[in-house]
């Protein structure tokens, strides 16, 4: 079971998109450790190597999947050709 989600795994063809915005843009930078933060945190939940109730996973991951469509609609905004 892969429970690792890195976000250009998740989006390999925005690679150099995901790089340009995380060397020139703070704010989708911030967002883009925080999303590895979590993810790191949850599999090291899923893997029992930390403990979390059942509804602080929940909340992790939640949080990971809106910060993932977050990242994703600045990737497709700045791919976005202009028209």
């Amino acid at each position: 079971m892969d429970i690792h989600h890195p976000f250009l795994s998740e989006f390999p063809e925005h690679r150099e998109t995901i790089r340009h915005l995380r060397l020139s843009d703070n704010t989708f930078r911030a967002m883009f450790e925080e999303y590895h933060q979590l993810d790191d945190e949850i599999c090291r939940i899923e893997e029992e190597i930390q403990y979390a109730t059942d509804q602080k996973i929940d909340e992790l991951k939640f949080k990971r999947a809106k910060l993932k469509d977050a990242l994703y609609a600045a990737v497709r905004r700045h791919a976005a050709p202009v028209a």
